[in-house]
Parts: structure tokens; sequence; C-alpha cells
């Protein structure tokens, strides 16, 4: 089949809509949330570090006091399920050993220029991009780097921890995306909402100071007083550069 006459994939592109109201009398079966997980799992990600955490909130006690956290919003307080999406840059050194480790017991006999590669990508490079230091030196060497390096060459802009908050924030919305697709797949619905109390959701997960709250993603079968009208976006030759 050719993709481009295919029909399929941008069935479920039309298909996913930020629904706000969910049917009362319509279970979610776990296995749809279950599958869609595994689907967010496969998401793209920055150096495969999956600095991320997915949090299936499953009894009814607990999403009520979610919902409560989401500021009253319908797609919470009507979600037949909820999933806190989480970014964990603290996490950092454990993906990159995690990473490494991989690659380590993929090597039979002399490691391959490509295997050898990636141990000092996960090794060296990786602890440069993401250690950080109370003083901000490690900031200081980053920019350093990237200012020196970039003089005569394009070269990669290290910076602060706000580049690094950027970069896994990025990949877990990511995995969100592919969440929230494979939901519109199984014919469900879902709405991504940010306007939640951050402080109270990550307290209640027992998360540490370096995670931070991405989304949280109530999902159900979709009403018609969720979709609070036609879909539009800014035109296609207005956000479309071709170049």
């Amino acid at each position: 089949m050719d993709p481009i006459q295919s029909t399929f994939f941008q069935n479920i592109i039309e298909r996913r809509r930020s629904n706000r109201r969910f049917a009362a009398d319509i279970p979610v079966p776990d296995a749809v949330i279950e599958k869609a997980l595994q689907h967010a799992i496969l998401a793209p990600n920055s150096s495969n570090m999956q600095c991320w955490e997915f949090y299936w909130i499953r009894s009814a006690e607990e999403k009520e006091r979610f919902a409560s956290y989401c500021l009253g919003q319908g797609a919470g307080r009507t979600a037949q399920q909820l999933v806190v999406f989480v970014t964990r840059g603290d996490l950092w050194k454990k993906r990159a050993h995690w990473n490494k480790a991989r690659i380590q017991q993929s090597i039979e006999g002399e490691p391959t220029k490509l295997q050898k590669r990636g141990l000092d990508y996960y090794g060296k490079l990786m602890p440069l991009a993401y250690a950080s230091d109370p003083f901000g030196f490690l900031t200081l060497v980053r920019r350093s780097i990237s200012f020196f390096g970039g003089l005569r060459k394009p070269f990669m802009r290290f910076g602060g921890k706000a580049d690094q908050r950027i970069t896994v924030h990025k990949s877990c919305a990511l995995a969100a995306e592919n969440f929230m697709l494979s939901i519109a797949a199984a014919d469900f619905d879902s709405c991504p909402m940010e306007g939640f109390d951050a402080k109270r959701v990550k307290k209640a997960l027992g998360l540490p100071c370096g995670a931070e709250i991405n989304m949280i993603i109530g999902v159900g079968k979709g009403t018609s007083e969720g979709v609070w009208g036609p879909r539009f976006r800014v035109p296609y030759e207005e956000v479309v550069k071709v170049i």
C-alpha cells in the first residue's frame, strides 16, 4: 500500500481531538491504556536517554484527588483514566549508564568503530551535556566550548539547566503524542492538560526536586459537549516555509 495514498494514519490524526467531557457510562479498558503507554515508550527522544516516567492513575480515589489538582477541569473531572507525564532529567546519569551497558553487552571481541563511538557518547558526551554543579562552573565550561568550537564551523551549542529542561520536556511531549494517537486508534479520546497544581501533583507522586510535570492526560469516550467547535489552524502557507 502506498503510504501517501493510505488514509489509515490520516484518519487517526483527524480522529484525535482534545475532548474536555467524557462519557460517564463508557469505561476505557486497562488494556487500551497499557498499549498506549507501550507506544509512548517507543517515541523518539533525545539521545535515547528516555528521561521520563508515566504515572497511570488507576484507583477511583486517586483519580478524584488528581482531578482536583487539575483545577476542576472537565477533562480531569470526567476522565475514565488519567496519566501523568513526568520529566526525569535528574536520572540522566542512570540512563547514560543504561545505554552504555546495552552497547557493552552487544560487543563480541573487539568493539566496532560504531560501538566505540557509542561508548564515548554515553561515557563522555552525555556527562558533558547533563552534569551540573551548584556554582554553574560546568555551564560556563559548556558555553565556552560551544563558543570557541563554533567560531569556524557549525557546532553543538551546549547550555545550562534551562537547555537541559527543554530537551527532556520535548522528548516527554513526543511520548505524550504517541500515547494520544494510540488512544485515538483505539477509538477513544484524550485531552492533554497544562492547567494543574504542579507542586501538589509532585508531592502526591513522591517525586524528587529534579522531576517536573510535563502534562496530565485525561482519557475516555468523548462527548459532543467536550469538543468546543470545529478545529481550525493557521494556514499551511503561513507556517510552512519552503527554502
